[in-house]
C-alpha cells in the first residue's frame, strides 16, 4: 500500500486553493506548506503560513526546513496549529525570532462522549433549532459548491470580509474536494440554510468555516450544526479533539456573542501562537528601514500597516 494522502490543512491542495495570495511552497522534511509572496519594492520574497493555521506532519523537522531557506527568502511567519508541536522547544527552534501568544482557541475533548458536551443554555436552543431543521453530513461535499458559495457570500457581505478570508468560488471548488473535509448541513423544508465545514487531520477535527442564510439565522442553525458535528466526530474512530477556533476577540473570557457561543460548547482552550523567523537579516533590516517601520512590533516589520 502507498503512503496515505495528506488530509485537511496538510493537503497540498489546500495550499493550492490559496494560490491567488502566494505561490504554494512545500517544506519537504516537515510536510508543512507556506505561501511565497513578493515584497513590495523589495525585489525579494517572504513566506506566510496558509490561513488559518500552519499544519505540519513532523514539527521537529520544521527547523531544518527553515535552515534550507536561509538566504532564499527574507522571513517566514505563521499562526501555529495549537494541536501541533507537543514540545514547545520545537516551535522555538523553527521560529527563533518570535513565538507570541496570539489567541485562545476553544476545543472539545470527545473522550467523554457527545452526551456530556454543551451547556444547559446551548442544549435548550439546540432542541429548539432541531424542531425546524434537518441536520446531515454531506455524502458528496463538492456537490455543495453552489449552496455553500451562496451562503458564504452572505457572510462576506454581512461582515465586510476581505482578503484571504473572503475566499473565491475557485478556492472553494478545491477545498470541498480535499480529503478529510466533513461538511455538516442544515436544511429547512428541503433547502440548505446553513453549513459548517471541518477538516480532520492527526486525530483533530478543526472548524474551517461556517455560514447560514438569513432564514438559517432565524432558525438558529448554528446550534444544530454544532450539535451535528459533535455527534458525528464523537462517533468517528481516531478523532479525539475538536478545535472550534477563537471568538471575536483575543481572550477566551471576552463577552462577545461568538465567544459566548463557542465557550458554551467547549471543554477547554488551547493557546495559539504567532511565530516568525528572519532568514535574511541584512535584507530584513534594509526593508524595514526603507518602509520606516523598523520600530514596529508587527512581524515582519516591513509589512506593518500593509493590511490595515
Amino acid at each position: 500500500m502507498g503512503t496515505p494522502e495528506p488530509t485537511g490543512y496538510l493537503s497540498p491542495h489546500y495550499a493550492r486553493s490559496l494560490a491567488e495570495f502566494g505561490e504554494p511552497c512545500a517544506m519537504p522534511a516537515s510536510g508543512a506548506w507556506f505561501l511565497s509572496r513578493e515584497i513590495a519594492d523589495g525585489g525579494a520574497r517572504d513566506l506566510m503560513g496558509c490561513y488559518p493555521v500552519l499544519a505540519c506532519e513532523t514539527w521537529g523537522e520544521l527547523a531544518s526546513d527553515r535552515a534550507a531557506l536561509e538566504g532564499r527568502v527574507v522571513s517566514a511567519s505563521a499562526v501555529a496549529d495549537p494541536f501541533g508541536a507537543e514540545d514547545p522547544a520545537e516551535l522555538h527552534a523553527a521560529f527563533p525570532d518570535l513565538v507570541r501568544p496570539y489567541k485562545e482557541h476553544f476545543v472539545v475533548d470527545l473522550e467523554g462522549g457527545a452526551d456530556s458536551i454543551g451547556s444547559k443554555h446551548h442544549r435548550y436552543y439546540t432542541k429548539r433549532a432541531l424542531r425546524e431543521l434537518e441536520i446531515e453530513i454531506a455524502d458528496d461535499p463538492p456537490a455543495l459548491l453552489d449552496d455553500w458559495t451562496a451562503l458564504y457570500a452572505e457572510l462576506v457581505q454581512r461582515h465586510d470580509i476581505r482578503g484571504i478570508r473572503a475566499f473565491s468560488r475557485e478556492a472553494f471548488a478545491i477545498q470541498l474536494a480535499i480529503p478529510g473535509l466533513v461538511a455538516v448541513v442544515a436544511r429547512h423544508e428541503g433547502r440548505v440554510v446553513g453549513a459548517h465545514l471541518w477538516y480532520v487531520q492527526n486525530g483533530v477535527a478543526t472548524s474551517h468555516l461556517a455560514a447560514s442564510s438569513e432564514r438559517g439565522y432565524e432558525l438558529m442553525a448554528s446550534y444544530g450544526l454544532y450539535r451535528g458535528a459533535i455527534d458525528h466526530f464523537a462517533a468517528t474512530p481516531g478523532v479525539r479533539w475538536m478545535n472550534m477556533g477563537a471568538g471575536a476577540g483575543v481572550s477566551a473570557d471576552a463577552d462577545d456573542g461568538l465567544t459566548r457561543f463557542k465557550r458554551g460548547w467547549s471543554t477547554g482552550t488551547r493557546t495559539v501562537h504567532f511565530c516568525g523567523r528572519i532568514l535574511d537579516r541584512e535584507r530584513y533590516s534594509a526593508l524595514a528601514e526603507s518602509h520606516g517601520t523598523q520600530a514596529s512590533d508587527y512581524f515582519p516589520a516591513y509589512r506593518a500597516g500593509e493590511f490595515a
